[in-house]
């Protein structure tokens, strides 16, 4: 099994925090969606036969798209490759876009799963952010999806910036909770360098972000998501029973990906490639030259160890052992051997051949997993 992201980098305004790539102009969607038609098409040996179980339409803002031209991506989807009956098939989407007209055209789609980006549900914050929407709006979304017959909804909550206090918070997820959605995806703010909230910062026109704050915020999140009912089978995401992302499952489980679009990534289990992050230079390069933009890398065995010990520590699943072993036989060995230490201060724990992140681990996810990282074996 398999999946396919197309990236659609599209934007009515740029989010103050948000270092994706998009262009708030609409000038080449026309090109765009011929060039990821077209891409599909040189790209169709890559995923080597696998057959595709996810389909997720990222960005950027997706839900700019029409419904005919959802439609059109996913026929040439299902013309180039085997897809299962079933197959999840996300569309992230703005709640500004998700109007009646507009859900009753996508109910005439595949897509049977949508991401809504919420963030929060204070105006203040939301203007803080360069959201276009507003509270009412992002909450009348939801319910808008939800009559209109989409259940397997997600939403995106932020934590963890100045404006954010712990009882603003706490209504932000009490509402998401009202709201009776399967699925939450929360994120702390992260200032990555390039983008408007970084250079407010840097001009002192902006607090920095406190790890004090966003470590907080964690602790009060996850304690409410156990108290309502939702699991936490990755650092930042929650579900209700059988709702896991598909999608976003197979990414931490290794599983085979191809990315379609400018700065979509790909990975085939040997090699990852990134497209070109320029819609102009992309779009030329597939129409006109019948060449997908990329650079490629061969990933060697450390590659392979580190990026599975990264993205499976994050999980509920952990780290396998025998999978480690799999990849380069003594392995594992190492890998218990520099783990001691947070063995021994409650990080992680394990069962049988299985290595997860404690509560307490899950604060430290990142330091924990780089400080396990294998030197260069070659």
């Amino acid at each position: 099994m398999a999946g396919i992201y197309l990236h659609i980098p599209f934007c009515k305004q740029a989010c103050h925090y948000c270092d994706f790539h998009f262009s708030t102009s609409l000038k080449y969607k026309d090109e765009m969606l011929q060039a990821l038609l077209k891409e599909l098409a040189l790209q169709k040996h890559y995923l080597q036969g696998e057959t595709i179980e996810t389909i997720y339409f990222g960005g950027g803002t997706p839900s700019v798209l029409q419904p005919q031209e959802i439609n059109q991506l996913i026929d040439a989807i299902t013309q180039t490759h085997t897809v299962v009956t079933g197959a999840e098939i996300t569309m992230e989407a703005n709640p500004d876009d998700l109007g009646s007209a507009k859900l009753a055209g996508l109910r005439a789609t595949p897509v049977n799963r949508f991401s809504i980006g919420i963030q929060s549900f204070f105006d203040e914050d939301l203007l803080w952010m360069n959201r276009v929407h507003r509270a009412a709006e992002a909450e009348a979304s939801v319910k808008r999806a939800q009559d209109a017959g989409f259940e397997n909804i997600t939403v995106d909550l932020i934590y963890g910036y100045p404006l954010l206090s712990n009882t603003k918070w706490k209504h932000n997820l009490n509402k998401v909770f009202e709201l009776d959605v399967p699925h939450i995806s929360a994120y702390s703010m992260t200032v990555e360098p390039q983008t408007a909230l970084a250079a407010f910062i840097s001009k002192k026109k902006q607090l920095p972000m406190s790890e004090q704050q966003s470590a907080e915020q964690f602790i009060l999140m996850t304690d409410a998501m156990q108290a309502n009912g939702f699991e936490q089978y990755e650092i930042s995401n929650f579900c209700k029973s059988g709702h896991y992302s598909r999608h976003n499952s197979n990414y931490w489980k290794g599983v085979k990906y191809l990315g379609l679009g400018p700065s979509a990534h790909s990975f085939n289990g040997h090699t990852r490639q990134w497209n070109i992050a320029n819609n102009a230079k992309y779009i030329a390069s597939v129409l006109g030259e019948n060449t997908v933009p990329a650079e490629v890398e061969v990933l060697s065995e450390t590659n392979r160890l580190n990026e599975y010990i990264m993205t499976s520590l994050r999980t509920i699943w952990g780290l396998d052992t025998d999978k480690l072993n799999a990849v380069a036989k003594g392995s594992a060995a190492e890998l218990l051997k520099a783990a001691r230490p947070y063995f021994e201060d409650g990080s992680i724990i394990q069962t049988n051949n299985t290595i997860t992140l404690t509560q307490q681990g899950k604060l430290y996810a990142d330091n924990i997993a780089s400080a396990l990282f294998f030197d260069d074996r070659t």
